[in-house]
């Protein structure tokens, strides 16, 4: 089994349990969903990592990462994410087209060149999906944003980040000026996960409630620059 399908498995890990806030365990049969396999090469990839260090496994619970596991996670994210930015900043592709693209650069570059990227698009804080994009150090950049599907109208926010790479679902987005750092009002909500009414500058635009679950927004004091 070759390196980069370990640190595939270590990122989609950290991935997951980055938006299970305060549960750092992540299930085999979540990562398998994540990864497309089955179980069973889900748990021989688990025992490769646990063998070499960079997982700790808990019976029901799960995989955690250890602190040389997420530093590796950390360091396979932020040349996934350097190399999204740089193809959309220096290469001219479209946020749409860059995730599958970028997981293939992402494992053949090195540190060096992820750097030089970073440079040359500018040190860029976000991908174009507005996903924070870890330092060279290997710290991950700390986001206050919710789901627009979680907020109560009215509230001014700005959107945040994206959580889709569904390449139409993108090219919709950006047809309704729905993209990171665009500002917004949520006017009305509908109740029972009923749509949303949107101010997004001067037009105004219903979205569905799968939609609005896509939409990471924060505060308009609060947000970091895209």
């Amino acid at each position: 089994m070759s390196s980069n399908v370990m640190q595939e498995y270590l990122a989609e890990a950290y991935r997951i349990a980055h938006y299970q806030k305060d549960d750092p365990f992540v299930t085999t049969s979540a990562l398998a969903a994540r990864m497309h396999v089955t179980a069973p090469a889900v748990a021989a990839v688990v025992q490769r990592l646990k063998k070499r260090g960079l997982v700790d496994h808990e019976p029901y619970r799960g995989i955690k990462l250890t602190e040389q596991g997420e530093h590796n996670a950390l360091m396979s994210i932020r040349r996934h994410r350097l190399a999204e930015v740089f193809m959309v900043k220096v290469m001219g592709f479209g946020w749409h087209e860059v995730h599958d693209e970028a997981d293939a650069l992402g494992e053949v570059i090195s540190d060096h060149v992820a750097a030089r990227m970073e440079v040359m698009a500018g040190y860029p804080k976000r991908c174009p999906h507005g996903e924070p994009i870890p330092t060279a150090e290997g710290i991950m950049p700390v986001l206050h944003d919710e789901p627009l599907s979680d907020l109560t109208a009215p509230q001014e926010v700005i959107i945040s980040r994206v959580n889709t790479h569904d390449p139409g679902l993108l090219q919709y987005l950006a047809s309704l000026s729905l993209i990171p750092g665009q500002p917004i009002t949520l006017l009305i909500r509908a109740p029972f996960n009923g749509p949303f009414r949107l101010k997004i500058g001067a037009q105004e635009q219903v979205i569905g409630y799968e939609l609005a679950r896509c939409l990471r927004v924060e505060a308009l004091d609060t947000a970091l620059i895209i």
